[in-house]
């Protein structure tokens, strides 16, 4: 599939066109692989609090962002506005930068982590730590996309 921009559309799909169009359908996985992240990372140890609490941070906004975004999309409350190429743009490459900054501390802490907690524990973490590059590198594509679609509207 070509992405909006690429066929000559620089707007935003509304109702199922949602989930077929590139790069809108990246929604679907960043729903499920941010979900992933935060159900591991709220079921695990991690040594540092506080990075535990930026991963559940930026895992929850994203999630519940993601979801609002789709379901907006879907409902076509855009309308076909301009304004709304630059909101998910805008969406796409902030959630982008906090999801690499999510998973690269999660990572250190699982590394941290390697010594002194239970193997379920530090599996949990790396599994996180897995999911978590995967949803930014999910992120980061739509973010890059949405911006193509953005320059070209």
């Amino acid at each position: 599939m070509a992405p909006a921009s690429a066929s000559g559309g620089s707007t935003l799909p509304s109702g199922f066109a949602v989930l077929t169009t590139f790069p809108d359908l990246l929604f679907i996985f960043e729903f499920v692989f941010g979900g992933l992240v935060w159900i591991l990372i709220a079921s695990s140890l991690v040594p540092i609090a506080l990075v535990q609490g930026w991963v559940m941070y930026v895992s929850v906004f994203c999630f519940v962002g993601t979801t609002v975004l789709l379901i907006l999309y879907m409902y076509g409350a855009h309308g076909g506005e301009t304004s709304w190429v630059t909101l998910d743009a805008a969406y796409q490459s902030v959630a982008s930068l906090f999801y690499l900054s999510a998973s690269v501390l999660e990572a250190l802490a699982t590394i941290l982590m390697q010594d002194g907690y239970t193997s379920k524990h530090y599996h949990e973490n790396i599994s996180a730590v897995v999911f978590s590059y995967v949803a930014t590198l999910l992120y980061v594509t739509h973010a890059v996309f949405s911006l193509i679609r953005w320059k070209s509207s």
